[in-house]
């Protein structure tokens, strides 16, 4: 049950990281007009909250067992399970075949990075 906490949490702070990178390059943002201070402001106070659920995603998957390895191929999936959704839908960017692949090289580093323990 800790490695789904873990998991909710990462989903969460990634949501958060990825509009914080990224959110204020949308054409026609209320961002996109502000100096590059104000929106550096914003971006660090949306991080401040996406570290508040990744340190103890973090601490909690760790706690339950989870390598950092894991941890770290876990946060990456869902980083790309997030961005090409953001970027598709939110930022209007065009689908490109690369996602896909990108995610299944992505899933295959799961596969890897947790093949001892399923293959047991």
């Amino acid at each position: 049950m800790k490695i789904l906490y873990s998991l909710i949490l990462l989903v969460i702070s990634n949501g958060l990281m990825t509009l914080a990178w990224y959110g204020h390059l949308k054409q026609n943002s209320k961002f996109s007009d502000k100096s590059l201070l104000v929106v550096l402001l914003i971006s660090w106070g949306i991080a401040f909250f996406e570290y508040c659920f990744m340190i103890p995603a973090n601490r909690l998957g760790h706690s339950a067992g989870m390598s950092l390895a894991q941890l770290k191929i876990a946060q990456e999936v869902i980083t790309i399970a997030i961005f090409i959704p953001f970027a598709l839908f939110y930022m209007g960017e065009k689908w490109k075949m690369d996602y896909l692949w990108a995610f299944l090289c992505m899933l295959g580093a799961v596969f890897f990075v947790n093949r001892e323990s399923l293959m047991s």
